[in-house]
């Protein structure tokens, strides 16, 4: 099928545009832009630099994606912003493409939610099935893995990365890495332990659950450092994949772990 192209609407040469996309009124689509078969632009949408969209994804009024990054050691580089499919990109959210220093890429996968206001920096690294709350801030070089929850207002510092699965609270300032499968609140935030409701609304059996809430009360109540709390769930629990997950996420943290 043909796209629909308000008149309204900037397309610059050079843009790639899919069968069947929509895009509305007063967008502005730049020369290095490939928008899969599906994508739809509402309104007053800009989607700039070198970027491409997957097909499906819907971008609400007031949007932009793929523009320079607010970052003052970029020098006009070329790089790029890469967003998969079936993704829901709601009001006056802003997606800032890559730097040089960072990857060179700002990557968003599938299934995401981003509701209106939230912030990707430059080389945020995304992956499925993860919602930002309304206002939600990710700094630069921030990595949020699968399914995970990133609250109302809450901002996550630069190079921190956020665990599978992880609830961040509203209002929540995180400035060390976010622990898979927790609750995550506060400024500065603090860890308060499985996420009891999100892990058995996502069907994990009972047996995962006694084996994560064990993980987490040797990290965080046994008065045991981190080291050593981790040599025990080494001991204590074997044969769960979400505790060694859990336990492969702090090993390979450089910030720290969000205690």
């Amino acid at each position: 099928m043909s796209a629909f192209i308000h008149p309204t609407a900037i397309i610059e040469n050079g843009a790639e545009i899919g069968d069947d996309c929509h895009i509305g009124p007063f967008c502005t689509v730049g020369p290095s832009v490939r928008l899969a078969a599906g994508v739809r632009l509402e309104s007053h949408v800009v989607v700039g630099g070198d970027c491409e969209i997957g097909s499906g994804t819907v971008v609400f009024p007031f949007v932009s994606i793929g523009l320079a990054p607010q970052d003052l050691k970029y020098a006009s580089e070329p790089t790029r912003t890469v967003i998969g499919e079936n993704n829901q990109i709601r009001e006056f959210v802003t997606i800032h493409r890559g730097t040089d220093g960072g990857g060179g890429v700002t990557r968003i996968g599938d299934r995401n939610l981003l509701m209106a206001q939230a912030h990707v920096a430059h080389d945020c690294q995304l992956g499925s099935d993860i919602i930002m709350a309304n206002a939600a801030t990710l700094a630069g070089h921030v990595e949020v893995q699968d399914r995970a929850s990133v609250g109302a207002y809450s901002g996550v510092h630069q190079f921190c990365r956020v665990g599978v699965e992880a609830f961040i609270g509203g209002y929540s300032v995180v400035v060390k890495d976010a622990l898979p499968y927790a609750i995550i609140q506060g400024n500065h935030a603090r860890c308060y332990g499985l996420n009891r409701v999100g892990v058995k609304r996502r069907g994990y059996s009972q047996t995962v659950i006694r084996d994560l809430n064990h993980a987490f009360h040797l990290l965080l109540s046994s008065k045991l450092n981190t080291s050593q709390a981790v040599a025990r769930i080494r001991d204590e629990i074997a044969g769960c994949a979400e505790v060694d997950r859990l336990v492969e996420f702090i090993g390979s943290s450089k910030r720290g772990v969000v205690k």
